[in-house]
């Protein structure tokens, strides 16, 4: 896509494609609780027919270049331009430019800054159930593993999906990152099974949840390969353990991290999803 390609795309059009519609209309002018922030009345205005917005919340607006430096908190155009080709489909146009100073995409964001009023409770957000869904995940499976996480951010509230761990933190994530909130550990369910199924992230744990290829069974999420040794002493009391391991580097090293603790008791069930990075790209690629 050319610059001129994104900047055509309709705003109204690329909001409705991430899943937000207005709340109200009245002629040319749509009203949507902010996107990019958690709010009750909407105070975000689209005029459709000049196809600029303005959140009279923060003062902000612009296009759709500047709509998309909102969700992912950068000002950087060429980052603006991945995010909305991300969400619309096609290729960013190489385009040079300077980040202002301190500017960072709101992955790293969230990797460097902490999070503050953080709430959690039962997954029902719309928006992140349409996230799940289009990743293959129903809510069905989502609700009763997952919780909906709420937090401040750089001053504004944000909501994610959040995975708990072992030690009360969880893995967060929505359609724009994928973040952690203290303190960082394994994630465990104990059926009291004989056979562990064991996953990089949680998303394929779902992923594995919505195929019913283990029912009863216990299972672990890493949430990051880095935790693997954290996992042994849970690990060694199990006479199976079946791998959903990524199928890349990192994953072919855990592998064989764990053959050499456990030699035969190692499952490897990575070939359900041959030709495929990992077992969710496989259930996204196989049954939507």
């Amino acid at each position: 896509m050319t610059i001129e390609e994104i900047r055509d795309i309709p705003i109204a059009v690329f909001l409705a494609r991430m899943g937000y519609e207005p709340a109200r209309r009245r002629g040319d002018e749509y009203w949507y609780l902010a996107p990019y922030r958690e709010e009750r009345t909407a105070s975000f205005q689209l005029n459709v027919r000049k196809d600029i917005w303005h959140d009279f919340g923060t003062g902000q607006g612009g296009d759709i270049f500047t709509l998309a430096g909102e969700f992912i908190g950068s000002g950087d155009f060429k980052a603006q331009a991945r995010f909305i080709t991300g969400i619309w489909g096609g290729l960013a146009p190489e385009h040079k430019t300077v980040s202002r100073s301190g500017e960072n995409d709101r992955e790293d964001s969230h990797r460097q800054e902490s999070f503050t009023k953080v709430q959690s409770g039962p997954l029902h957000n719309s928006v992140l159930l349409r996230y799940l869904a289009e990743r293959g995940i129903s809510g069905d499976v989502a609700m009763p593993n997952c919780k909906e996480i709420r937090y401040t951010l750089h001053g504004k509230r944000y909501f994610a999906i959040g995975f708990r761990n072992v030690s009360g933190g969880y893995e967060v994530r929505n359609r724009f990152f994928k973040a952690s909130l203290s303190p960082k550990d394994i994630s465990l369910m104990d059926n009291g099974s004989d056979t562990c199924n064991l996953f990089e992230g949680f998303i394929d744990c779902l992923s594995w949840m919505q195929l019913e290829l283990g029912c009863g069974d216990d299972y672990l999420v890493l949430n990051s390969v880095a935790l693997l040794e954290r996992s042994f002493p849970v690990l060694d009391r199990y006479e199976r353990v079946n791998c959903y391991l990524d199928r890349d580097e990192a994953g072919r090293r855990t592998l064989e991290a764990l053959r050499k603790r456990y030699a035969d008791k190692i499952v490897d069930c990575s070939s359900l999803y041959k030709g495929y990075k990992d077992l969710n790209e496989y259930l996204q690629n196989k049954f939507l």
